[in-house]
């Protein structure tokens, strides 16, 4: 890395993945920030560089105290050991700038000498101070799943009339009359520990779950217009009850919002929803077994007039991204849910297509994998015969990442093309450009450097 490449890297300032340290003089506070950025997702530590951003270095005569400080640190002060890696960036004043690369850890959770976990939170970090948080870190070290953790629902909280219909539909198997049998089938099946069941037995099959997992449900709100900021709503409910429940209240309200098209049936036919079920039928699927049930909060699904939003609690898991999951790539956070799920309860497959036949039928869908705050957020957007913020049928049917790939090459020839330019250059609205730029953002492929008025987009991969 030239100097050059250097400030203009460092001119972004700190974030979840870059710290700036003046000077290390403490083994111990650099263990922690090493054993921060291995606990999430790795990241660079710029020693020479202000918490401001100003360049000064350290003398050459220094670095030697240095490197044994980064080698005890990483060696001796965490556990387990972790290798990093280390460049040095000369200045013009003659000083070095020293880039510690820390890789995220492959040996989760990490501790510094003291047996503190420390995460990154945004460009600081912080101890982990909840059993929920080190529940997360657990299950994204592989070593336990929110699935298979008891909860206080005891075996006697299950829907037996709807269990049973389940085992003699799959099963072929009658519901066992004593509750010794009914505890030992639970166990064995995967849905209880003892006398009490897990969040899988509890979600799959008990009465009201919401008795114990009170955040464990869906909320739906229409919005007249584009924008939540809106006193009014035009339909709002909330949706309770096992994960099949769920999923039909969750479809049944997307497909009472959505615009029905005659498209040449008689004028007595009920109409083809605008969008394809089959689309939310994948998402809304997905978005209930793959959440994260560490999180206690509600998935949302937003319907505006321009766009259909679903949040669900949780980033994609370990590493991994939204290519991965367009390309058909799976990582199944809740296994036991999923092993239960393509049993005829939800129309789920557990094959990792679902998001590749959502797009193949519905090529106009968005992802944005927020780390930061710990969710992950599909966009449908809709097409109207009055062609709300002016999109065409031609840009309706544009894949993201075909027109993302696109975007950022015409960055690179013309660093500061606007958003109209690109925008006319594609024929689609500017509001679709600015969506995937802050996405191309999001991923880390592109950077604004200098001021809005004066800056350039700099590509990065």
């Amino acid at each position: 890395m030239m100097q050059q490449e250097l400030v203009v890297k460092i001119h972004s300032g700190e974030d979840s993945k870059t710290q700036f340290k003046s000077d290390i003089t403490n083994v111990d506070s650099l263990a922690a920030e090493i054993v921060a950025f291995s606990n999430v997702r790795g990241g660079t530590i710029y020693v020479g560089v202000d918490d401001n951003g100003q360049v000064s270095g350290i003398p050459k005569k220094e670095t030697g105290r240095i490197n044994q400080l980064i080698s005890n640190a990483a060696s001796q002060h965490i556990k387990s050991p972790i290798a990093v890696q280390t460049v040095n960036v000369s200045l013009d004043n003659g000083n070095i700038v020293i880039l510690i690369h820390v890789p995220e850890g492959l040996d989760k959770p990490y501790f510094d000498k003291n047996g503190i976990i420390w995460l990154k939170n945004g460009a600081d970090k912080r101890r982990i101070n909840s059993k929920e948080e080190l529940q997360r870190l657990f299950q994204s070290a592989d070593l336990v799943h929110a699935d298979e953790v008891p909860t206080q629902a005891d075996i006697f909280k299950m829907d037996t009339a709807y269990f049973a219909r389940f085992l003699t539909s799959y099963y072929q198997q009658n519901l066992p009359d004593d509750a010794e049998q009914l505890k030992n089938l639970l166990n064995n099946m995967g849905l209880a520990l003892g006398n009490y069941l897990n969040l899988a037995g509890l979600m799959l099959f008990a009465k009201s779950p919401q008795f114990t997992k009170p955040a464990f449900i869906s909320k739906a709100i229409h919005f007249p217009g584009n924008d939540i900021s809106v006193e009014n709503y035009l339909d709002s409910e909330d949706f309770e009850g096992k994960i099949e429940d769920q999923f039909k209240g969750a479809m049944a309200f997307v497909l009472r919002s959505l615009q029905k098209r005659q498209s040449g049936q008689g004028v007595n036919a009920l109409g083809i929803p605008e969008i394809p079920k089959i689309v939310f039928e994948e998402l809304i699927a997905n978005a209930l077994v793959h959440r994260d049930y560490f999180v206690s909060a509600p998935i949302r699904l937003f319907v505006y007039g321009d766009r259909i939003e679903l949040i669900s609690p949780g980033h994609l898991p370990n590493h991994l991204t939204i290519q991965k999951i367009e390309a058909g790539i799976s990582n199944i956070r809740n296994p036991i849910l999923a092993s239960f799920a393509f049993k005829g309860i939800l129309p789920y497959r557990g094959l990792g297509t679902g998001i590749r036949r959502a797009l193949t039928d519905w090529p106009n869908i968005s992802f944005v994998d927020d780390r930061d705050g710990n969710q992950f957020k599909v966009t449908v957007f809709r097409s109207h015969d009055s062609k709300t913020d002016n999109m065409t049928q031609k840009e309706v049917r544009i894949k993201p990442a075909d027109l993302k790939t696109t975007v950022v090459s015409f960055l690179k020839n013309d660093p500061k093309a606007s958003y109209e330019y690109l925008a006319k250059l594609q024929n689609v609205s500017a509001s679709t450009i600015k969506r995937l730029i802050q996405e191309l953002k999001n991923e880390g492929k592109i950077q604004r450097t200098g001021s809005k008025r004066g800056g350039a987009w700099k590509v990065l991969s």
